[in-house]
């Protein structure tokens, strides 16, 4: 079960949900705001897992502060201090994914396993989503889900900061700060993702060598509520045997 909490840091006042015992998983989440999905519930079995809404998003005040993904970035990495973490597994969800990897350029000392869900840190199509996304959009099955409702107000607060924040699709000064990343990185897609195509998970495991990159058959952009069984199975195994996850269970970089 999930508690609520908040905390100060960098000068917000961040809400956060916690659940769970261990290693700890900090958790950035997408352009649609703080949900926890079937995986986060599954990865708290194993983690003490954090899931912070970022200033800006959800309750939040409007956030007209943060210029760009690098400063939210610092945002996070604060957030992670105030609430005593000195060194965490990070994931980063399809928008937060860029602001996970800024702040493990940033901070590469503070994060052990980076993990990147539909990341859409680099884009190759223009974004084709103008407002809330639809269930046919990010599930592969969208008779099986349903979205919670936000205010138009929420609803375009959030929207406004994505715009700001998000940069080009491809951002050259970005793509050459994460080249050749040390820290170990396992990159996620779902098969059936229109948002953020799969096919650009091989920019990532250019720019990051020794990233390693996994396809979830059957997924569409919320992969970790299209198979959260999957999700929690190839991130839990990564996080702790990172290079040779999975090796003995699984011989490509398809999930069944």
């Amino acid at each position: 079960m999930f508690s609520e909490a908040f905390v100060e840091a960098d000068g917000f006042s961040i809400r956060y949900l916690s659940a769970g015992e261990g290693e700890p998983l900090v958790c950035v989440h997408g352009a649609g705001g703080l949900r926890i999905s079937r995986a986060l519930e599954l990865l708290s079995a194993r983690h003490k897992v954090y899931a912070l809404e970022l200033p800006g998003f959800g309750q939040s005040a409007v956030n007209d502060r943060t210029a760009d993904t690098e400063e939210m970035a610092r945002t996070v990495a604060a957030f992670a201090a105030a609430v005593g973490l000195a060194k965490f597994n990070l994931w980063g969800n399809s928008f937060g994914a860029k602001i996970a990897l800024q702040l493990t350029v940033q901070n590469p000392e503070s994060v052990r396993t980076l993990i990147l869900v539909s990341p859409a840190a680099i884009r190759t199509t223009p974004r084709p989503v103008q407002g809330e996304p639809t269930p046919e959009l990010l599930y592969a099955q969208p008779e099986k889900h349903t979205i919670a409702p936000v205010s138009a107000e929420v609803s375009a607060k959030q929207r406004a900061l994505v715009q700001r924040l998000s940069g080009p699709p491809r951002d050259e000064k970005f793509e050459a700060s994460i080249k050749g990343l040390e820290v170990p990185t396992l990159v996620l897609f779902g098969t059936r993702d229109r948002l953020t195509p799969p096919e650009n998970g091989r920019i990532y495991r250019q720019l990051m060598p020794k990233s390693s990159l996994m396809m979830i058959y059957d997924a569409a952009h919320a992969v970790d509520a299209d198979r959260p069984e999957a999700v929690c199975e190839v991130v839990g195994d990564y996080i702790e045997r990172h290079d040779s996850f999975l090796v003995t269970r699984q011989n490509g970089m398809i999930h069944p």
